[in-house]
């Protein structure tokens, strides 16, 4: 029978959304994944992951990075619309809600810098191996690690076209791996903090219902957002993701037309930074909806809705494109640079961590999820030492967001020195050295750095 619509996309679409709901099952039902706090849309990821690569199932790669590509670029979308509430802005104006996201952030820029320099420097070192890598390949530890899936695939696919072959594969299980270190190293280290007593709120349990991720039937449910729309007009959730399509437009356009401005190379990165333009635009035509005092049709709620289903179909996507097939083939640097950049990250903030003037536990294990995993991980794991959120962390780390945001534009800029001006590996991991002494250098100036507590 000849089908006269294509199905691909959607049929796809409707597999991740199996394998989300078998993550949920699961989760729901193992007492393995509840202890690590493992999210469905991983369990499902790795699931799908296992099906793809014994043939059950047969989805073309390709497709799988095209959903994860376009989640990833919606969820900062949503994210330049949600902002934050009154009260959560009353609540950032404290002095140490504000040190403790500097903090964050300059950690955060410490590990970037230091998973760049363990990546580009075994490039260097397998080369003398005879084991040639693209100049960029160590870069997709950081970019894995502590930017999340998204990112580690916009660049990988970016990178493919000026000749790095698998690029977007190896970002991925970077990202993958990553995970892997936030929930199997940071669950044990929150446990350790709350039996050694170094918590500060940990009189509560975490409920069963947090464990298993599924509510009951009894409990009060928490409202999704608010109504901004008449439904006998257009339904309030359309009318939020119209805004996001038409924000997704005017950033296409805005990329097509820079293309059009600069030079080739660099014209074709600017792919990469489609997340970055999107968040900017969203933020922009929030702004301009203010000034047109018409701002309280956007509910942040409802924005923070819709980040969440991106990223929950982002991250099962980007695990099951991984191509077991390249991955076996690269595997000796992935696996160096993933478990040595890995365990140097935990170090150091552990380190770090044990030196703050309070919180340790809760900001250690906070910013040790966002740096391996994405925030969402920081917060799961923030959950376990301080389950009402009665510590300002959690605000710290929406706060760290803003702080590191032109962090991460020069960062990003950097990763793509060597194709963009030529440098030399040695050179660009010389400046990510800079970068980290300066980050270094911010933590002591500002006596973030302190005696051991523990």
């Amino acid at each position: 029978m000849t089908n006269p619509f294509p199905f691909e996309s959607m049929l796809t679409f409707g597999f991740l959304s199996i394998m989300l709901l078998v993550g949920i099952f699961l989760r729901n039902k193992l007492r393995f994944f509840q202890y690590f706090l493992i999210p469905s849309c991983l369990v499902g990821g790795i699931l799908g992951l296992i099906i793809i690569s014994t043939g059950m199932v047969k989805t073309e790669a390709s497709i799988l990075e095209n959903f994860a590509y376009h989640f990833f670029n919606i969820s900062f979308i949503a994210v330049g619309f949600s902002g934050g509430s009154e009260t959560e802005k009353n609540k950032i104006r404290g002095k140490d809600t504000v040190k403790g996201s500097l903090w964050m952030a300059f950690v955060q820029s410490i590990c970037f810098s230091l998973q760049a320099i363990i990546g580009g420097g075994l490039v260097l070192l397998l080369g003398l191996f005879g084991r040639n890598l693209f100049p960029t390949f160590g870069f997709l530890v950081p970019l894995g690690f502590e930017e999340g899936p998204g990112q580690a695939l916009s660049f990988g696919k970016v990178w493919e076209t000026v000749g790095f072959e698998h690029a977007a594969t190896i970002g991925l299980t970077f990202a993958a791996v990553g995970f892997l270190f936030s929930f199997f190293i940071g669950v044990p280290l929150a446990n350790w903090g709350i039996r050694k007593g170094h918590t500060a709120h940990t009189d509560s349990s975490l409920p069963l219902h947090f464990l298993k991720g599924i509510l009951p039937k009894h409990k009060k449910k928490e409202p999704a957002g608010s109504l901004t729309m008449h439904s006998g007009n257009i339904e309030t959730l359309a009318f939020h993701a119209a805004l996001i399509g038409f924000v997704y437009v005017l950033t296409y356009g805005l990329i097509v037309l820079l293309g059009k401005i600069l030079p080739l190379d660099v014209a074709k990165m600017l792919w990469g930074f489609f997340f970055f333009f999107g968040m900017a635009i969203a933020f922009l035509v929030k702004l301009i909806m203010k000034q047109m005092k018409i701002d309280h049709l956007i509910d942040p709620g409802l924005q923070r809705r819709i980040t969440g289903f991106a990223v929950d179909y982002l991250i099962v996507s980007t695990v099951m494109a991984i191509q077991v097939v390249v991955l076996w083939a690269y595997i000796v640097p992935v696996a160096l640079m993933a478990l040595i950049g890995g365990f140097v990250t935990t170090a150091v903030i552990i380190f770090l961590g044990r030196r703050l003037w309070d919180y340790n536990i809760e900001r250690m294990v906070g910013i040790y999820g966002a740096a391996t995993g994405t925030v969402s991980s920081g917060l799961l794991l923030l959950r376990i030492v301080d389950p009402e959120f009665k510590t300002p962390v959690v605000i710290e780390i929406g706060l760290m967001n803003l702080f590191m945001v032109p962090i991460i534009l020069g960062y990003g800029i950097l990763v793509n020195a060597p194709l963009w001006w030529g440098w030399s590996l040695h050179l660009t991991c010389g400046i990510f050295g800079a970068a980290l002494i300066a980050s270094l250098g911010m933590l002591v100036v500002l006596k973030y750095i302190r005696a051991p507590k523990f």
